[in-house]
């Protein structure tokens, strides 16, 4: 089973083309947003799932382990492929975590070939499920939280970076002093 790629890309219509060495490539399908980020020719390392059906084997890409372990929770319910899979995970794992703490059915709803039953059942077999990813990290961000990241975004800090910052910091506090104390940390560490 293929479980990570790394080589040169090329897109195609709705899938890239991972070359290899050895002068073999992979087709990976990844999710839209993320696709139109990808540039031909970039060097591109994704961790893949791999969907084995009778008549097809199709490979799907993810920047990190997170977003692949959250591809495979939501594929694990019932009435959920690997494209619908692939099209809500694409929305972001901190949305669909808070989505489904909210019981937020338009958001599962807006997603393409999701019903509001579907929606429902997505929601309630996840609530469940995403009780034991905490290792994961993937709880949704406070308000507060939320403003600090879309600050320092706007200031071009990287967002990973960022989100080893938020904790370190004493949320309490008013969004500006978070967002001073942010920016010494990120400015020492860049």
């Amino acid at each position: 089973m293929i479980g990570f790629l790394s080589g040169k890309v090329q897109k195609l219509n709705n899938a890239i083309l991972i070359h290899t060495t050895g002068g073999v490539g992979y087709l990976v399908e990844v999710g839209p947003s993320y696709f139109l980020r990808i540039q031909d020719e970039q060097d591109i390392s994704l961790f893949i799932y791999t969907h084995v059906r009778e008549d097809a084997l199709k490979l799907f890409g993810f920047q990190n382990q997170k977003d692949l372990s959250l591809f495979e929770l939501v594929l694990s319910v019932s009435g959920v492929g690997p494209r619908i899979a692939l099209a809500i995970i694409d929305t972001g794992a901190e949305r669909l975590v808070a989505a489904v703490q909210n019981a937020d059915v338009t958001f599962f709803s807006s997603i393409p070939r999701v019903g509001k039953k579907l929606a429902q059942k997505i929601i309630i077999e996840l609530k469940s499920k995403l009780g034991g990813l905490k290792d994961l990290d993937l709880s949704p961000l406070s308000q507060t939280e939320q403003d600090v990241l879309d600050g320092l975004l706007g200031l071009g800090f990287p967002e990973n970076l960022i989100h080893d910052v938020l904790k370190t910091l004493d949320t309490k506090q008013p969004v500006e002093s978070l967002l001073k104390a942010a920016v010494k940390k990120l400015s020492k560490a860049i």
